[in-house]
Order: C-alpha cells, then sequence, then structure tokens
C-alpha cells in the first residue's frame, strides 16, 4: 500500500496556525500536485478539517476522484499562545523558547499548545487506520509539523528531533509512505519531494516565508 502525505497549499494568511482557506498559488500547487499524481489510482483522500487542508484535498481530488475522509486527528500541531500572531511577534516574545526548542534536548510543547509526543499519539492511529482499509493508494493532505512528527515515529527516531526533518517543508510536497502487509512495517520512499513546483520558483516557501515556527 502507498500513503501519499501532502502538506497543504498556501493559505490566504501569513499569521500562525490561523483556519483560513487557500490562497490563488495554494489552489495552483493543489492542482499541480494532483496532475502529478494523477496516474497512481488513488482511491481515497484524507484530510484534516483545518480549511486550508480540505480546500487542498477536493483541489487535487479533481484528478483523482477518491473518497474524501476528514479526520480532526490529522490537524496541524498546536502553536498555543503563537496561533494567530506573525513571525516576527513570535520571534520577539518566544525569544527563549525557540533557543531551547533549538537545542533539541527534549521535546518541548509548544507554549499553551502540543509537543511532537502529542501529535504522533493522535496522527499515527489514522495511518494504522488506512494501512487496515483495504485501499491500495491514498493520498493524505495534512500539515507540516504532522508529517514531520510521524515521520520521526515511522524512523524510530525521538520525537524531540523532528525539527531536522526539513529545513522548509514545501507547500503541496509530497511525502511517501509504504505499508507492507507482510512484515506489518511502513517503510519511507521519499520525503519533501516538490519536484512539480520547481518550475515555477513564486509558489515555493522560500518566496514566502523568512521561517517556520
Amino acid at each position: 500500500m502507498n500513503i501519499y502525505l501532502i502538506r497543504h497549499g498556501r493559505q490566504s494568511s501569513k499569521l500562525c496556525n490561523v483556519d483560513v482557506d487557500l490562497s490563488e498559488a495554494g489552489r495552483r500547487q493543489a492542482a499541480l500536485v494532483g496532475e502529478r499524481l494523477a496516474s497512481k489510482g488513488i482511491e481515497a483522500v484524507y484530510s484534516s478539517h483545518l480549511i486550508r487542508a480540505v480546500e487542498t484535498a477536493r483541489e487535487a481530488n479533481r484528478y483523482w476522484n477518491g473518497k474524501h475522509i476528514i479526520r480532526q486527528e490529522l490537524r496541524e500541531i498546536s502553536f498555543g499562545e503563537m496561533e494567530g500572531m506573525a513571525d516576527g511577534d513570535i520571534a520577539a516574545r518566544f525569544k527563549d523558547f525557540k533557543k531551547e526548542q533549538e537545542r533539541m534536548e527534549q521535546d518541548l510543547p509548544y507554549p499553551g499548545g502540543e509537543n511532537a509526543g502529542d501529535v504522533i499519539k493522535r496522527a499515527i492511529p489514522v495511518l494504522e487506520e488506512i494501512a487496515a482499509s483495504g485501499y491500495q493508494n491514498v493520498a493524505v493532505v495534512t500539515h507540516g509539523g504532522v508529517i514531520r512528527t510521524v515521520t520521526t515515529a515511522l524512523l524510530h527516531m525521538e520525537p524531540k528531533y523532528y525539527r531536522l526533518l526539513g529545513n522548509s517543508l514545501e507547500n503541496c510536497s509530497i511525502t511517501e509512505v509504504c505499508w507492507n502487509e507482510k512484515t506489518g512495517r511502513f517503510f519511507m520512499e521519499r520525503f519533501n519531494d516538490f519536484a512539480h513546483l520547481e518550475p515555477y520558483p513564486e509558489l515555493l516557501r522560500v518566496s514566502w516565508v523568512d521561517a517556520e515556527n
């Protein structure tokens, strides 16, 4: 079984984890990833309930026509007190936290929010549900924090190191996971593949944000 983890398209706001719709660029990204995976025979599309993920799933699914299944457990990591803030304000107000986080000495929760372990506990059961579904090809439209934390779990890394995975996960990038029923294991096939976006520099994150929280 092949599971394609897809980060949602670019949203219409740069504020931290606000529940908003896609920008026009985000819709273009979603269409491009839909076209990229059109030949994969995707039977079902899972997404979080957040607007940007739902809209990405719907736009990409125009190329797949799979069943759309929404799971709240696939929502982005909670940034707690940072949510709704601009990056510059976060950098100033949470300077000490950010320094401690960068040391990666423990799996720190965001102030008033979640840590990587919290996300793993709610998201991995959804992957296990998908593995037992009988589908052969499934797309999962979710969020950067979810893709990073789930990947650490699948690779048996300590959760505190999740931020080492991808300096910047591209919107509508593909991280492919394979479930081997015989061995009962997930295998990583590729991570943060955004070849379908490379011809369009304006769609890359470097043209939109300076850093990720």
